[in-house]
């Protein structure tokens, strides 16, 4: 019973190996090496820096915006003033 089950088991394992050939011969005839998968990136890693340096930028712009005119009760566009900024400094270093 168990060398039937072993032939069985032989007889389904066997045409997957020789499909698996016969795909890598008819696509590399010549070579004896692996096939190696080669990853292709829809977007290029440049790219990808750049959107999050936006998307930062983006989300530090909006938090200021926020904090400054909903939560601390300013006016929304002072809040990209450099005034504005010289201020808290100053204010922060001691020096009003």
């Amino acid at each position: 019973m168990t060398k039937e089950l072993d032939r069985r088991v032989v007889q389904q394992a066997s045409p997957a190996k020789k499909t698996r050939r016969s795909l890598k011969e008819v696509s590399e005839p010549n070579t004896d090496q692996p096939t190696r998968w080669v990853r292709l990136r829809l977007i290029p890693i440049w790219l990808r820096i750049i959107v999050v340096l936006l998307i930062f930028g983006i989300a530090t712009i909006a938090g200021l915006i926020v904090g400054y005119s909903i939560i601390g009760d300013g006016a929304t566009s002072d809040v990209l003033k450099g005034d504005t900024w010289q201020h808290l400094l100053n204010i922060i270093n001691g020096k009003e």
